[in-house]
């Protein structure tokens, strides 16, 4: 497998893209300009991962918050905390465009795909779902539409697992990725006993980790998983994407520039 920083990375050509929505505006915009587009001359590592601190989350809703202060750590934000998050956030019904307005508000660099613009109704019906998506819709779809003046990043795509090693490999990303928590479990569910994930009756459940390694011999993912007792986790690029990927996620991801963010937090200060 030959690993190349292909033009793969086209974020700003996406916005140009009829079939795909982009909304951008404000500080924490960043595109993957062609500066960063390496050729194909150019080959990447064989593996890189990011010294990412593990972070449990406390609650069983607050994965989201704790994959976000791991960031915020990363990028050199260590004056905050898990209830400082939840109290910026002001609900326990974390969508990832919360957690988008939480990075705007720490002037993090990133862009947040998403195959899905605004609350999915289809959702209805999921158990996970159910009892706060009616009160959600409004919400959501509100902030869905007030993001291009917060000054948030917003691209309708899919992106693929190629994609997630190849801006991992090049060493200036991390992710926040939303998975289906028992999809993910399935790499490691026969080492580890997951008793709420035990029984034919599994629905979807959502779930935040951090994607910050990429072991192109193993093609395997090193993930912080905010639900574990593990400080490093790691898992099949296959496995990632399939529960990245499975109905209920929108595939949200959340790339956090890291050259970017440490950048302007230097200029800042």
């Amino acid at each position: 497998m030959v690993l190349l920083l292909e033009k793969i990375l086209k974020t700003d050509e996406e916005g140009e893209d009829g079939d795909h929505m982009n909304v951008a505006a404000g500080c924490c915009h960043f595109e993957l300009s062609s500066d960063n587009r390496i050729g194909h001359e150019a080959l990447l590592p064989r593996s890189h991962f990011v010294e990412v601190p593990h972070i449990n989350q406390l609650f069983s809703w607050d994965c989201g918050l704790a994959c976000v202060l791991m960031a915020l750590t990363t990028v050199g934000i260590d004056n905050c905390s898990l209830q400082n998050l939840a109290e910026l956030c002001c609900t326990t019904s974390i969508w990832t465009v919360d957690l988008a307005y939480l990075l705007q508000k720490f002037s993090v660099r990133f862009s947040y795909y998403t195959v899905t613009f605004g609350a999915n109704p289809n959702y209805s019906g999921e158990r996970y779902y159910k009892e706060q998506l009616p009160n959600d819709l409004v919400r959501v779809d509100s902030l869905f539409q007030k993001a291009m003046e917060a000054g948030i990043n917003i691209l309708c795509r899919s992106i693929s697992r190629e994609e997630i090693s190849r801006w991992i490999l090049s060493g200036k990303y991390i992710a926040i990725a939303l998975v289906d928590q028992y999809k993910l479990s399935q790499s490691w569910v026969g080492d580890v006993i997951i008793p709420e994930f035990h029984g034919n009756d599994v629905g979807y459940t959502g779930h935040y980790v951090v994607i910050c390694g990429y072991d192109a011999e193993a093609d395997e993912f090193e993930i912080r998983d905010p639900a574990s007792s593990r400080k490093h986790d790691k898992v099949s690029s296959k496995c990632l994407e399939e529960a990245h990927k499975c109905f209920g996620t929108d595939e949200d991801l959340l790339l956090i520039s890291l050259e970017e963010t440490r950048k302007q937090k230097f200029c800042i200060s």
